[in-house]
């Protein structure tokens, strides 16, 4: 098996990425809780964006999983504070925290393509 940075591993042992997994939710709450205190949805996109980056270029593959798991809690959290805390938004609030997904597809994808080209400048080809 090998990893995405072009190593082999032994036999039965996988690359793990359950730190990154839990990176991805402390940041998605990060920038939840960011969107409900602030009410800035610019300043959210712009640390989706930074996370979805730095999770893309720490793992390439499948960048997509970045977007859904640090992008799906910025409305979950906007929906905990209106249900559980007195902040109660607009319907137009919760609506454009979907559009944390967008900045965050650019981060992700674009971290990506910047570890593809730091792997190709290293390369001993």
């Amino acid at each position: 098996m090998t990893t995405a940075w072009g190593g082999v591993l032994p036999e039965g042992q996988s690359t793990g990425d359950s730190l990154q997994y839990l990176m991805a939710a402390a940041c998605g709450v990060i920038a939840g809780w960011i969107d409900v205190r602030v009410g800035d949805l610019l300043f959210t996109a712009m640390i989706v964006l930074a996370c979805c980056m730095g999770l893309g270029f720490a793992r390439p593959r499948k960048p997509w999983r970045w977007v859904v798991l640090v992008g799906i809690f910025v409305p979950i959290i906007e929906w905990l504070a209106y249900v559980l805390l007195a902040y109660k938004p607009e319907r137009a609030q919760i609506y454009e925290s979907f559009l944390s997904f967008l900045p965050g597809i650019v981060g992700a994808y674009g971290g990506a393509f910047g570890r593809s080209v730091v792997n190709n400048l290293l390369s001993n080809k």
